[in-house]
């Protein structure tokens, strides 16, 4: 991950697997970077079907400072942006009180690496599932809009799928 590549299938399969087989996933999930490879998709079909595909479309310059600006609590897990969602404490949890610190795989030039990952290896996944299942778009175009815009432009497109019961 320090270096910008992805776990491998076989691992990823395994756990989200072993993860959907719990009984909180019973009357459904949303999958958050999974399946990254057209492998992990077709493995993923013998265990799974996926309802729609959310695709964010941001610009990779927006991608690089929204990701290398952002902070995690160390204890908590609670998440902080710089930026745009700064603790109130320099460096420190404001819900826990604990130290942030920034992923190693959170650095300019890692996620440029990722970025690479996800050129050759995920976007391919887009064609794949297509002509599959529906899609749900939503375009970012600034690196100022608020995560709960893009949240209720995305619940809206699902419940005119009826795929939404918020």
């Amino acid at each position: 991950m320090g270096q910008g590549e992805l776990v491998p299938d076989a691992i990823v399969v395994k756990v989200v697997k072993e993860r959907l087989a719990k009984e909180d996933c019973k009357n459904g999930y949303i999958l958050d970077g999974y399946p990254r490879t057209i492998d992990q998709a077709k493995a993923a079909e013998s265990f799974t079907k996926l309802s729609a595909i959310i695709h964010l479309t941001v610009p990779e310059w927006i991608v690089v400072e929204r990701l290398s600006s952002r902070r995690i609590c160390q204890r908590c897990g609670h998440v902080y942006n710089i930026r745009f969602l700064k603790p109130e404490k320099e460096g420190i949890c404001d819900v826990c009180g604990s130290q942030i610190y920034q992923r190693i795989d959170d650095t300019p030039k890692v996620i440029q690496e990722r970025l690479g990952v996800y050129a050759t290896q995920t976007r391919p996944l887009l064609e794949f599932y297509r002509e599959k299942i529906p899609f749900v778009e939503f375009k970012c175009e600034r690196i100022d809009i608020p995560p709960e815009v893009a949240v209720r432009e995305i619940l809206k497109k699902l419940r005119k799928l009826k795929l939404n019961k918020i």
